[in-house]
Formats: C-alpha cells, sequence, structure tokens
C-alpha cells in the first residue's frame, strides 16, 4: 500500500484532503492482504492417539523434539515427508472436525506419508470415536 499526501491549495477550507490518502479504508480485505500470509492447506490421514495410562509409571510421553505431551495439549506427530512439505516443529495447524489450533509436537515413524496423529491426551473414548479419517489441514 502506497501512501501519499495530497496538498491543500492556498485559502481553502480544511477538509479531507489534509491527511494521507490510504485508498479504499472500507475493504479490510484488501487493507490486511499483504499482512497475512496465505494458508497452506493439505488433505492427509488423520489418526488417533493416547497417552495410554502410562503417567503411572514412567510420566507422560514425550514427543520426537522432547516435549512432554499432558492431556490438555493441542499436539499431533506427523510424517517425515509433511515435515519437508513445511510442517515442523511447533507449526500451528488447524484441523478439519476440531476446534482450535494444534502444534507439530511428534514425528511419526519413517513409513508413513501424508499421515498425522492427533494426540487426544487419555480420551480414549474420543480417539476412538474419532479412528482414521481423511481430513484437510492448513497452517501458514
Amino acid at each position: 500500500m502506497t501512501a501519499h499526501v495530497v496538498s491543500r491549495p492556498a485559502g481553502a477550507a480544511p477538509g479531507p484532503s489534509d491527511c494521507f490518502d490510504l485508498g479504499a479504508m472500507d475493504d479490510p480485505d484488501r487493507l490486511f492482504r499483504a499482512a497475512s500470509p496465505p494458508r497452506r492447506t493439505l488433505e492427509v490421514k488423520a489418526k488417533a492417539y493416547v497417552s495410554h495410562g502410562r503417567k503411572k509409571k514412567t510420566g507422560y510421553p514425550r514427543g520426537a523434539w522432547g516435549d512432554t505431551l499432558e492431556p490438555d495439549v493441542k499436539a499431533i506427530a506427523v510424517s517425515p515427508d509433511l515435515v519437508d512439505a513445511g510442517l515442523g516443529y511447533k507449526t500451528r495447524l488447524t484441523i478439519e472436525g476440531l476446534p482450535g489450533e494444534y502444534e507439530v509436537l511428534d514425528l511419526m515413524h519413517g513409513r508413513w506419508r501424508k499421515t498425522i496423529d492427533i494426540y487426544f491426551g487419555d480420551d480414549r473414548r474420543a480417539a476412538r470415536l474419532w479412528g482414521n479419517r481423511t481430513i484437510t489441514i492448513s497452517w501458514e
């Protein structure tokens, strides 16, 4: 967006042309388009995983980068090919069918392709209800 100063002719009354002319201020899409990068989307296979009660013996599980996966953490594990596609450590994303944003905190085995594992904490029932699906994820 380019701003320019519009000068007022001598003797003219003050008016709206005294200030910077920023163009169409009533179009928020035009104003903020450059400020936020476009969101990338991808269709992936999505599975669910839980802690399996590990907290009683050895504590909560840890992600591939050492983050503790406590039940209230909104985390996912991604297949290695998705890391190459831009879903690296701590990338925030939205998942079709689930509220809020999730963070990439774990890495799956190399045999998986275009797949994510969604961490459901200790909620086995919710993980079973989720099952395996093909969904769309989006991130910046």
